[in-house]
């Protein structure tokens, strides 16, 4: 009977280490499994501060163009989107210029974004004077024609969209976010609209301005836009230090830093991005102002 209750002892004691050994490697197995069983859109290695500033990211990038004949409610443009399919679908962005400006104002925007892990469409408007709500509208048109009608279409997931545009283009995307609620995120840079109240937003909203803006000043533009959207919405303003109304045109650190955070954290839901959009930016260096509420939803 000794034997038999040693015996007992000793396998209860088995399976109690078997069951910790269990626990610790379901513990220990590497971050990107877990991760990817919380959230299957992230994409690309854990983020840095580096690996955002950097001027291209984890992706190789190829691109595609697409003819105005070809397209319908819109100019036509260029989709950059990474040129590896192995890690599935990736979410997308159309990007709009400004007032009589063309795509190749934009291009940037199109590698940088692309090679952190979207699709990214910058587009041609129907004509070089079209106004902010005809922006819009042509906003959504090319993500349609991404989703639905593109060579990229089977590499998007037609529910992770997101929209920016320059000026009048920005002007855009906030007219796009009003139409299109389900978008998951908007960035208007130097935007300019005449409809300085948007209370109707729904979609997490990036607001970039420039202090030296003399088109569209910010304290009649991006901040009256910024302080009409709802309390409740997870938005911020960045107020660029030393920037004109045509930063956005060229290559911009802080812009892209800003970009990609509020573009992985709201299209991919990806929280390893909150870092660094929460606690928020200090002032200082490029940055003048940054206001926003945190944390996010």
């Amino acid at each position: 009977m000794k034997h038999a209750l040693s015996k007992s002892r000793a396998t209860r004691l088995a399976l109690g280490a078997a069951a910790v050994v269990a626990g610790l490697c379901a513990t220990l197995l590497p971050g990107e499994h877990a991760d990817a069983a919380e959230n299957p859109y992230e994409r690309g290695p854990d983020p840095t501060e580096s690996s955002i500033e950097a001027p291209r990211g984890y992706y190789e990038v190829s691109q595609a163009r697409v003819s105005s004949a070809s397209a319908r409610g819109f100019g036509g443009g260029t989709i950059y989107y990474p040129t590896s399919t192995e890690d599935g679908t990736f979410g997308a962005v159309a990007v709009a210029p400004g007032y009589t400006a063309d795509q190749t104002s934009m291009a940037w925007y199109g590698p940088r974004l692309a090679s952190q892990g979207f699709v990214v469409f910058t587009i041609d408007t129907n004509t070089r004077l079209d106004q902010p709500a005809s922006r819009g509208d042509q906003l959504l048109a090319a993500l349609d024609h991404l989703t639905e009608r593109s060579t990229v279409r089977d590499r998007i997931d037609s529910e992770r969209l997101g929209v920016m545009g320059h000026s009048m283009g920005g002007g855009g995307t906030l007219e796009a976010a009003k139409d299109r609620p389900a978008l998951q995120a908007a960035i208007p840079l130097t935007g300019w609209n005449l409809d300085k109240s948007w209370p109707e937003l729904r979609t997490p909203t990036l607001v970039v301005g420039a202090d030296g803006d003399t088109i569209a000043p910010v304290n009649s533009h991006s901040e009256p836009f910024y302080e009409s959207l709802p309390a409740s919405l997870d938005r911020a303003y960045l107020e660029l230090r030393g920037a004109t109304h045509f930063t956005p045109n060229t290559s911009n650190t802080t812009i892209a830093k800003y970009s990609i955070s509020w573009l992985k954290r709201f299209v991919d839901n990806d929280t390893r991005y909150e870092q660094f959009l929460c606690p928020l930016p200090d002032a200082g260096g490029a940055i003048a102002e940054f206001r926003g509420n945190c944390p996010h939803n």
